[in-house]
């Protein structure tokens, strides 16, 4: 006999609850653990180094934009500084 009880009053809501906040707290803790053990991801991800001066000076070289002579007096300069 369940005095009066029928399955559908209070004690059913705060069940419901408890089990939503649950899974809830599993599925946060998943989320946590995967972030913490996955590495940096989304914003974090790694940067390319910025082009130095002198990578500049060789892409233009190699597409033909300046001659070997130009390239080697700008390359001596950039790097006598």
């Amino acid at each position: 006999m369940m005095w009066g009880y029928d399955g559908f009053g209070y004690g059913g809501f705060g069940m419901g609850f408890g089990m939503l906040l649950f899974w809830g707290l599993i599925i946060a803790a998943i989320v946590m653990l995967v972030r913490g053990f996955g590495g940096k991801s989304g914003g974090d991800a790694p940067r390319l180094r910025e082009k130095t001066a002198l990578d500049i000076l060789g892409e233009r070289y190699a597409r033909g934009e300046i001659g070997k002579a130009e390239f080697e007096e700008k390359r001596r300069d950039l790097t006598a500084s």
